[in-house]
């Protein structure tokens, strides 16, 4: 069977979120079904490390799909010409885009759908085109993976798709978190918070992260409290970043708050050597941060909207995002109280076992399966 898979967003030094699962995903079908021939199709020059095994062909189609007109460009001509002349059975795509003029049976994976909760904080071109075609790509998909159970439930309500379309297809935490050593801590917080322990978040600096309102509540737990604590933010701007750029500067507290954009292998060790996560985003599809948290050994404060309490479980203190007190109350709870942050970090590193990339990708494979009637 030849299986065709949208792998435009595997892109070496961007490995987040959506590429991740879809790397963690495709790396483990084709390693466990030579018997496939897997057709992985790019948008740019790939790296060979994407390219697993003799059972998948790479192939480079179309035009760059960095903007809205070109997502259709990409998927609508690009994409549907290689699915017909190199005859897939079936179509894979971990991004949620779609070709809506292929007929190929094809399973899609829905992450989130954000920009109808949170419209203001996208460019405007994507999300006119988000509100366009998200829906189409839903009810065209033969069938959906959902990273959580928030998002198939919102998926239900806003599309009015059936359950049954729906299966389950979790995140998990990738390989290198785990804890570090003593003499590591001291090294890290040398070099990145100027020798103090500090709070630390991960991810993209995109609005809906709430990078403000995490830069506020640092401002207020330090103007409240005694503390000697840091704050460690690290992730690439996003659309917007300068309004995060603006709280920083308006911190009494800037000097205390340091923002990496660039660091490499090292955020593994910079989030093993945090007192805490803080990831308090408005929604989210799933937060794998807070996974990467759990199996390094770090205490996780995290909101407790859209998918967050489903993947924290009982393993993290969960606050309103938009509460600046309860935030402040959280960071001083896990400073003051190691009996606390001991509890959590036990609690985390179990709640790691309910979540397993293999498991995840034999959902999908099922999936594939089943709608290219096999």
């Amino acid at each position: 069977m030849r299986i065709a898979v949208n792998a435009r967003v595997l892109q070496k030094g961007r490995m987040e979120g959506v590429a991740r699962y879809i790397y963690e995903v495709t790396r483990r079908m084709v390693a466990n079904h030579p018997e496939h021939e897997f057709i992985f199709l790019f948008d740019r020059p790939f790296d060979p490390e994407f390219v697993f095994a003799d059972n998948v062909t790479a192939l480079e189609i179309g035009v760059p799909a960095r903007l809205p007109i070109l997502f259709k460009l990409w998927f609508e001509y690009s994409v549907h010409r290689a699915l017909k002349k190199y005859k897939a059975d079936v179509f894979f795509s971990g991004d949620a885009y779609l070709s809506l003029r292929s007929n190929i049976p094809s399973v899609m994976v829905s992450h989130d759908l954000a920009y109808i909760h949170y419209p203001d904080h996208l460019p405007g071109h994507h999300l006119r085109y988000y509100k366009k075609f998200f829906p189409l790509f839903h009810k065209r998909a033969n069938h959906i993976i959902a990273v959580s159970e928030a998002t198939k439930a919102d998926i239900i309500e806003q599309f009015g798709i059936s359950a049954s379309k729906i299966s389950i297809g979790h995140n998990a935490s990738p390989k290198g978190f785990a804890p570090v050593v003593k003499s590591t801590k001291i090294e890290i917080r040398n070099q990145y918070s100027e020798g103090y322990p500090y709070f630390f978040y991960l991810g993209s600096l995109h609005p809906r992260k709430n990078i403000v309102k995490l830069i506020e509540a640092f401002s207020s737990y330090k103007a409240t409290h005694n503390t000697e604590h840091h704050l460690v933010i690290v992730g690439r701007p996003a659309w917007n970043f300068h309004q995060i750029q603006k709280a920083y500067n308006f911190s009494p507290f800037k000097h205390e708050i340091h923002m990496y954009h660039d660091v490499k292998d090292e955020a593994k060790e910079m989030l093993a050597s945090a007192i805490s996560l803080i990831y308090i985003s408005t929604f989210e599809g799933f937060g794998i941060p807070i996974l990467e948290a759990f199996s390094s050994g770090v205490p996780v404060i995290t909101s407790n909207t859209s998918s967050m309490p489903e993947v924290a479980g009982d393993a993290a203190l969960v606050i309103d995002p938009n509460d600046t007190n309860e935030i402040v109350e959280a960071m001083h709870s896990i400073v003051s109280n190691e009996s606390l942050r001991e509890q959590l970090i036990s609690k985390g590193f179990e709640r790691t076992n309910d979540f397993d990339w293999d498991r995840t990708a034999e959902i999908v494979y099922d999936c594939l399966m089943k709608v290219a009637k096999v």
